[in-house]
């Protein structure tokens, strides 16, 4: 096994490096990351999405090479785009507790069926916003 799978393979998202947020005004912090792969839990086909994360911190920004071991870990899962979507905002937004997080996630098209899967925790907060059905 080579260097980086074998820190992917090992990689624990509980002990993902955070740093201390220096800075105490509010600034939002656009992070790309355009490789996503998971396995569909059904099929084992690869899925592929581009992950959009926003964030204003509060007292705690993610180390980005530790960004990419966790989202790099999800390679060979299988794991639905809606579980992997609320997984991710759920660990990062429970270990960074921002001020705002918004994850978008943009799966690319496979079966001709488009998915994109945004989580806002303002949205979240003022879930009356949607309406029920």
């Amino acid at each position: 096994m080579k260097y980086g799978e074998k820190e992917i393979v090992e990689f624990n998202p509980d002990n993902m490096e955070i740093w201390p947020n220096k800075n105490k005004k509010n600034y939002l912090i656009k992070i790309t990351l355009p490789e996503f792969m998971c396995k569909c839990p059904r099929s084992g086909y690869p899925d592929f999405a581009t992950i959009y994360l926003e964030y204003i911190p509060d007292d705690w920004v993610v180390e980005l090479k530790a960004l990419k071991l966790y989202i790099n870990s999800f390679m060979n899962r299988y794991i639905s785009h809606e579980d992997a979507a609320n997984e991710i905002f759920d660990t990062l937004y429970n270990k960074l507790k921002p001020k705002y997080m918004k994850i978008t996630m943009d799966f690319n098209p496979r079966g001709n069926v488009h998915t994109v899967i945004e989580i806002d925790s303002e949205k979240i907060k003022n879930f009356s916003i949607f309406p029920l059905f």
